[in-house]
């Protein structure tokens, strides 16, 4: 799919932006950038600096196909990358698993709101932090 929105944007996916979104959705959960770098070197048999993957990562985020958990400083691939939406995120703190939500009510609310304060909003970032339905399953307590 990121290939044809690609296409579609008149944007390249590169060999090394495919490689990261690739580990990102192999990966599973909220992963930093120097964790990639070293996936990425096991991969290739070869050194990967560093402002290449940050540069790979700001284009995947510029396209939407990655979302940066701030609170980790760590990369997530976008569940609905054709769609242009602010997520919110739930993190479990116990196994550091997030899932995506899109919510238009809380955006549109956030926007009222902005408004309201003359506030012009030039990127939102929602983070839930608790435990999740496996964690708190697992727990005896």
């Amino acid at each position: 799919m990121a290939a044809s929105l690609c296409g579609a944007r008149g944007v390249r996916l590169t060999t090394l932006r495919r490689e990261v979104l690739e580990l990102l959705w192999k990966i599973g959960r909220p992963t930093g950038a120097y964790a990639l770098i070293e996936a990425l070197e096991r991969r290739n048999s070869r050194p990967i600096a560093p402002p290449t993957v940050y540069r790979a990562l700001d284009f995947l985020m510029s396209q939407g196909f990655v979302s940066k958990i701030e609170s980790h400083n760590a990369y997530v691939p976008c569940a609905h990358p054709e769609r242009r939406h602010d997520c919110l995120f739930f993190i479990c703190r116990d196994c550091g698993a997030s899932v995506e939500l899109e919510d238009t009510r809380l955006e549109q609310r956030l926007a009222q709101d902005a408004a309201g304060l003359g506030f012009r909003i030039t990127r939102r970032v929602v983070e839930v932090q608790g435990i999740c339905a496996s964690c708190t399953a697992a727990d005896p307590a």
